[in-house]
């Protein structure tokens, strides 16, 4: 990892470090883990991302994973869509600090209306068929979404392609898979 770049997630380390007991962004054991339970799974995605990605979603960001990571270490504008103000305001304090190109809408996912992206993100924030629903109406045509999952991941394709026809390869990870869902339409 370039120097600028480690200096900055020290950076985003410290500032998770700071607000998290106040806010509860990430678990009291998290926090001894934040570089490879967190910062390291949100770089995971990176080899993924296809070139061309002019902006990107990220939903339901929390604490910045995977978007706000990925805003850093790739330069690509991020749009993070997160309903918890207070959390809100955590990101919009961390972009502004790393000097991140990435935009807070502190608002639900539902009610957002950024401009569709190519590219969509989303960690631990709900099972692949509900991502779906919440993803769709984000994305721009011929875009991907991916989604880190743990061990549960074929249970929650198999539940999504009951409603959803789509294309999704499956990358496995340290910590599970990272579903790479493409040609996405609703049944």
């Amino acid at each position: 990892m370039q120097p600028e770049l480690t200096t900055k997630f020290h950076a985003f380390e410290t500032l998770i470090r700071r607000w998290s007991p106040a806010i509860n962004l990430v678990s009291r054991t998290d926090l001894e883990n934040l570089w490879p339970r967190h910062i390291e799974d949100s770089l995971a995605l990176i080899p993924h991302i296809p070139p061309q990605t002019t902006h990107a979603i990220d939903l339901g960001s929390g604490a910045g994973f995977p978007g706000l990571v990925l805003a850093i270490a790739t330069g690509i504008p991020f749009t993070l869509i997160e309903s918890d103000k207070r959390k809100a305001a955590f990101l919009t304090d961390a972009a502004r600090e790393l000097s991140a190109p990435a935009k807070i809408l502190s608002q639900r996912i539902e009610d957002a209306r950024p401009p569709p992206a190519p590219l969509i993100t989303a960690r631990a924030l709900a099972p692949l068929e509900k991502l779906l629903t919440l993803a769709f109406p984000h994305l721009a045509p011929n875009g991907l979404c991916l989604f880190p999952k743990g061990e549960t991941a074929e249970t929650e394709i198999a539940a999504a392609k009951r409603h959803w026809h789509m294309d999704v390869e499956r990358c496995k990870t340290a910590s599970g898979y990272i579903l790479k869902v493409s040609d996405l339409r609703h049944d």
